[in-house]
């Protein structure tokens, strides 16, 4: 198509969020038309989304700033009772109820960050998938929807056929997952007039097979498809993950510091990239950042770092996350806001093992994780190399401000306060 008329999708295009739709002629027109009803679907599978989700909330987000529709955040209630096989090796954790309603409140805070909720015309609304999909009769069920699809078809999908390409186990409640995505999007178009599912590329499939769905069950209105990459970074990595796992944007899950550090620490590559996709900041401002060369770059990163933040954290979280790093490594100073955690002062009186005193601070996973940063000399205790990897922790390595110091490599670190 020619540049996009409508706000939206000039906005999106030009920063790098579509990869896929179904047409986007006809998108634009009803975007230009303010008649888009939106809507993504999170499962509750951990209490915390990742970045990883984050380009589709941006999306959502960016219908409305743009005004172009309403907003719809769907949680899986229901469909996380059956595990969605995209992108996966194998079959997930079944969670019972119980932790599918629990993980569900705990996601609900982090879209009051992008959305204003609310009756409106574009105020965004949260649903629960388990509303329609928990009621319903097996046999009615694969009679009314279940005869729509052809499992030829459904076999074509990358969700089922990679996994049998590789010989993993697909099981028979993962292959119901595609009919139940479906079905949300026709009682989404019924219930509230949804015209638009969006997600990552992952889930072209499952999202097109929706739209199959809904003409063939009487849908009056057209539905549309729509996309955004999943990301890797210039060095290849899976976008959101590190060494330590995913990159949580809970703060029980990562703290805001340590969130910061994330986008810190962004290959020189990415910087132009990700400051398009995941800040809101103006174009020209974004283009003259993603220019900078050199040293300047890392004032870019730094951009990228607190405004990321703030979209997730709050302002206030994300400016104190940055004069925290500020104070660590450019005015060698410690800062009292660094993440901390406490262990009682008998442990320390006892002679805590630094390998130990490490993994229960989340700096590592384990002990023997531990003994190779000791050999690498990637190990400090305040400021101080680590090179027995019996060493143990004692009273007198607390410092006058009552704390003990430890570090992984330069941009690591965490306070251990003995209580």
């Amino acid at each position: 198509m020619s540049k996009p008329k409508s706000e939206f999708l000039q906005i999106l295009t030009e920063r790098g969020f579509i990869h896929q739709c179904s047409d986007l002629d006809s998108l634009d027109a009803l975007a230009e038309k303010r008649e888009i009803v939106a809507y993504v679907g999170y499962d509750c599978t951990a209490p915390s989304l990742h970045v990883g989700h984050l380009l589709s909330i941006m999306m959502l987000s960016w219908l409305q700033k743009s005004g172009a529709g309403k907003p719809i955040a769907l949680m899986g209630g229901g469909t996380t009772r059956v595990g969605d096989p995209s992108g996966k090796d194998e079959t997930r954790v079944l969670r019972t109820v119980e932790e599918i309603e629990a993980n569900k409140q705990a996601l609900k805070g982090v879209f009051e960050q992008f959305l204003t909720f609310g009756d409106g015309k574009t105020d965004a609304v949260m649903l629960d998938n388990a509303e329609w999909l928990a009621p319903l009769v097996y046999i009615d069920f694969l009679r009314d929807v279940g005869r729509h699809f052809s499992v030829n078809r459904m076999l074509t999908m990358d969700s089922a056929k990679l996994r049998l390409e590789r010989e993993q186990e697909l099981s028979f409640i993962e292959f119901n997952y595609m009919l139940l995505q479906s079905y949300d999007f026709v009682e989404l178009a019924r219930r509230y007039g949804c015209n638009l599912q969006m997600g990552g590329s992952d889930q072209w499939g499952n999202i097109v097979m929706g739209l199959d769905l809904g003409r063939r069950m009487g849908v009056k209105q057209p539905l549309q498809a729509l996309t955004c990459p999943l990301l890797t970074t210039s060095s290849g990595a899976k976008m959101g993950k590190t060494a330590a796992g995913a990159v949580w944007l809970n703060e029980a899950q990562l703290s805001a510091y340590d969130y910061w550090q994330f986008w810190r620490n962004t290959e020189d590559a990415d910087v132009g990239r990700f400051l398009k996709l995941f800040t809101m900041l103006p174009m020209d401002e974004v283009n003259r950042l993603a220019a900078l060369a050199g040293a300047e770059i890392n004032e870019a990163k730094k951009t990228l770092a607190t405004e990321a933040t703030a979209l997730v954290h709050g302002r206030g979280k994300a400016e104190a996350a940055a004069e925290t790093a500020k104070k660590t490594f450019e005015q060698g100073t410690l800062a009292d806001d660094l993440p901390s955690f406490e262990v009682p002062r008998s442990d320390i009186a006892n002679e805590l093992g630094v390998l130990a005193a490490f993994v229960t601070a989340g700096l590592v996973k384990t002990n023997s994780e531990a003994r190779r940063y000791v050999a690498g000399g990637g190990l400090r205790v305040n400021d101080v190399a680590v090179t027995d990897e019996k060493a143990k922790l004692r009273l007198s390595d607390v410092t006058a401000d009552g704390i003990i110091k430890l570090s992984l490599g330069k941009k690591k670190h965490i306070l251990l306060r003995p209580v």
